[in-house]
């Protein structure tokens, strides 16, 4: 059988939730990971997504900020969080989902967005950035990363040229700086490997954005974006891969809409 999973930083899960039902309606998806829900885990909607199909949950959440969880049609067990930087912020979530197929253990992340200043010795938050993504590639080496691995999320970069608006003036600008880039594209290719799945079906020489900042005017005729949201995966799960899509137009379904758009990873028989 078929199988997708999205990832969708929402800014606020309550606030949203209608906007998240909508989406499932449209893009029936067997598993969504979900960052910045900003709620405190028993104040997750889970009775809204059960009634929606989605019955299993895994939920890290805190009152106001950050927060990650996984909804699925599927079963979740093996339900974990890890504490990065010694920072209890609630920026992971991973659950193994029973797809019918190999195991699969899928994690949903937020990492560090990184404050507004690309300098690690005056911006703590940058340099939090920084330890985040390195205490990232040293886990990643762990033995369970060679295979059933699913990681995704909001990452807070944009790693290539074709995934920002102007490379050349965002060179300078959190989420696009040469350390950042180079970091990323480090944890993608270090240790054991993984498959960029989005880039993997859309390859680089076409520009992809997922999030749109909420000062445009109008975003979509500025269209100054960036790809800050990601699917990654193990080869062997890679290999089973059909297609991704990134769901543009849900950057504009409400006036009051998350600043980032689902992402989309396909799976066949």
């Amino acid at each position: 059988m078929p199988f997708s999973l999205a990832t969708w930083n929402i800014n606020s899960v309550r606030l949203r939730l209608p906007l998240v039902l909508d989406f499932l309606r449209q893009h029936p998806v067997d598993v969504l990971c979900l960052q910045e829900i900003k709620c405190q885990n028993e104040q997750f909607p889970r009775e809204a997504f059960a009634a929606a199909g989605y019955p299993h949950h895994a939920v890290h959440g805190q009152k106001g900020y950050h927060g990650v969880a996984i909804v699925s049609r599927h079963p979740l067990t093996d339900i974990s969080s890890r504490v990065f930087c010694e920072i209890d912020d609630c920026r992971h979530v991973s659950a193994s989902v029973d797809w019918g197929r190999a195991p699969l253990a899928v994690h949903s992340i937020y990492i560090p967005a990184g404050g507004d200043t690309p300098d690690p010795a005056i911006n703590p938050k940058f340099r939090h950035k920084l330890d985040f993504l390195a205490e990232l590639k040293s886990w990643f080496g762990d033995e369970r990363f060679r295979s059933g691995q699913l990681i995704c999320g909001d990452f807070n970069i944009a790693p290539h040229e074709d995934d920002v608006w102007s490379h050349k003036q965002l060179l300078d600008v959190v989420s696009h700086t040469p350390v950042e880039t180079e970091a990323l594209d480090a944890l993608l290719a270090g240790n054991h490997g993984w498959t960029d799945l989005v880039r993997r079906h859309l390859p680089y020489g076409t520009r992809l954005y997922s999030w749109w900042s909420y000062r445009a005017r109008d975003w979509r005729l500025s269209d100054r974006g960036r790809r800050l949201d990601h699917i990654w995966s193990t080869a062997d799960i890679a290999a089973m891969t059909t297609g991704a899509e990134i769901i543009t137009d849900a950057r504009g379904w409400s006036d009051k809409p998350s600043d980032h758009v689902p992402v989309i990873a396909h799976f066949g028989d």
